[in-house]
């Protein structure tokens, strides 16, 4: 039986924690060198034998906590550290909602901007956008910092409940970074006060001589203090009186970031998706719902061939049958009229209500690689233009839209009548994009490519923005302001388009692939290639979250 110390910790645990602590040890210390450590230069650095360096070298590389360069011989931090980090801290979401006004703020102004987060007595830096100058501020993403003499820090302070703020300001111990930080506690309560009366926050020289910077609070649409942006550079460009007009631009930029965050988790829905009866398609694709034939048309792009579901009566849905069964690939199906009508090697047939197919001659042969039906009966498309794409009308010969242009093709459109908006997919990028009649494409979400990719597009009676998540086993449902709000589970890994149809328009299908599936995953997945219902879908949820990026490393200096 093993001896008990007298904190009654057995000789085995206090060994097992020795072993801990050193692999801790080496963890930090390759995490402080930016370039690397060599095993020779960890050895020396922190005195331990050879062979027990070797050994918990070789097993933090196993655990992916640590990587080794073979050019170089040196050990790096493994990208499981970086998994760690955005668990911790990186909640996707403020990561992504907050990319765009930071790339702004930096053009706006030609300094580097910053997105931090409290953590503990500290802010740690998660997103940094380089300015345009040569001289600039350089702070390391992971870098932590103090709270009393970096805008950040005072900004997240300020906005925090007074009783936390409190605390957190007794607990901090005021170092003096530089000559300027403050060292006085009832200084620092006063000019908390201040930033919380005006919005934004100051960094006068107080960490980095020489540089100057100003931040602001981001709060959730829950109240909730998430993090903080900030803008530096050196004080000679950003003097007291610039940083007075850029201290209001910089606050409202974090209330838009904010307005894009919600505490609540995004619903899941589970065991709803039922498989609609009649054979399975090699890639199912492209579901529209036609209301003048009453039931929801989808294709099967490889084995060619047209599907036809009639509305539910009830809660079980009839059975798909083919209607058409074209002879080559179809490229594209859009509803019009009283059915359908699809792209079969760049040209448009109409798909009859016997069944049959003739030419559809009122719209151009031009390849797209997405497309949907728009207002007053037009075709919306995603068509080459150049090395570019461009959203086109292909109802009106192909007339472009002013400033709606892509760099990789769309591969999914939607447009909804209530908004006048086109909504677009890149599934290259993960980006989901919406562009208001008359005005410019702007990016709502992004989607990483771990949870699966963007296939398919819907909108739901109350706005909601419905994708496919091919690989992620899932449907997700987007807010018009881009907010992730629910993920509908699904029986398959490769659901590939989604459309509302049914009754009372509630009714959300989705088509799906067996296609390049392992033969693991069809006995996980038997059901794949199916039709599936899930009802009530289009009924708004309660909760909402986020989604997004996880930032890269960099380079050093202020907030």
């Amino acid at each position: 039986m093993p001896a008990v110390g007298p904190a009654g910790m057995s000789a085995r645990a206090t060994e097992g924690t020795a072993a801990l602590d050193k692999a801790l040890d080496v963890l930090d210390a390759v995490g402080r060198s930016a370039s690397g450590l060599a095993q020779a230069e960890l050895a020396a650095r922190l005195d331990l034998p050879r062979t027990t360096l070797y050994r918990l070298l070789g097993t933090l590389v196993a655990r992916g906590l640590l990587r080794r360069d073979p050019l170089r011989r040196v050990y790096c931090l493994g990208f499981r550290c970086f998994e760690y980090a955005r668990a911790a801290y990186a909640m996707p979401d403020l990561v992504a909602a907050a990319g765009a006004e930071l790339r702004a703020l930096r053009d706006m102004t030609g300094e580097t901007t910053y997105l931090a987060a409290l953590d503990g007595l500290e802010v740690i830096s998660l997103e940094r956008c380089d300015g345009a100058h040569g001289q600039r501020s350089q702070t390391v993403l992971g870098q932590r910092k103090p709270l009393h003499c970096t805008s950040q820090g005072k900004a997240i302070l300020a906005a925090l409940p007074a009783a936390q703020r409190d605390a957190i300001v007794k607990d901090i111990v005021l170092t003096p970074v530089t000559p300027r930080s403050i060292t006085d506690r009832r200084r620092l309560q006063a000019e908390l006060s201040l930033t919380s009366t005006r919005g934004w926050s100051l960094d006068d020289e107080e960490i980095v001589p020489g540089v100057r910077c100003c931040g602001a609070p981001i709060v959730d649409k829950d109240g909730q203090v998430r993090g903080a942006i900030s803008m530096a550079g050196p004080a000679f460009r950003l003097s007291l009186e610039r940083l007075a007009l850029l201290g209001p631009e910089v606050a409202d930029a974090a209330r838009r970031v904010g307005a894009q965050l919600s505490s609540a988790q995004p619903s899941r829905q589970q065991g709803d998706a039922v498989p609609v009866p009649g054979d399975w398609a090699f890639e199912g694709a492209f579901p529209v719902w036609s209301s003048a034939a009453g039931g929801l048309y989808w294709a099967d792009t490889l084995a060619p061939a047209v599907h036809f579901c009639a509305r539910a009566k009830g809660a079980a849905a009839p059975p798909d049958v083919v209607v058409a069964q074209p002879d080559a690939p179809i490229q594209a199906l859009v509803a019009h009229d009283n059915g359908v009508i699809l792209q079969i090697d760049d040209a448009w047939q109409r798909v009859g209500t016997n069944g049959g197919l003739s030419p559809w001659p009122a719209l151009p042969r031009r390849r797209v690689s997405a497309a949907c039906a728009g207002p007053h009966g037009s075709v919306w498309a995603c068509v080459s233009d150049g090395d570019r794409w461009r959203m086109a009308d292909l109802s009106n010969d192909a007339a472009s839209v002013a400033g709606w242009r892509l760099a990789t093709p769309a591969t999914a459109l939607a447009w909804d009548d209530r908004s006048q908006t086109l909504f677009v997919v890149t599934a290259d990028s993960g980006v989901l994009y919406a562009a208001h009649a008359g005005g410019t494409l702007r990016r709502l979400a992004t989607v990483p490519p771990g949870s699966g990719r963007l296939s398919g597009l819907a909108v739901d009676r109350h706005g909601g923005v419905w994708s496919a998540l091919r690989g992620g086993w899932s449907a997700v449902r987007f807010e018009a302001d881009g907010t992730l709000d629910r993920v509908v589970a699904l029986p398959v890994p490769g659901p590939t388009g989604v459309a509302f149809g049914g009754a009372d328009g509630d009714t959300l299908y989705v088509t799906s692939a067996r296609e390049a599936l392992t033969r693991e995953a069809l006995e996980a997945a038997p059901l794949s290639g199916r039709l599936f219902v899930v009802h009530g879908a289009g009924t708004p949820a309660s909760n909402e979250g986020g989604r997004t990026t996880i930032p890269s490393p960099a380079g050093p200096s202020g907030d």
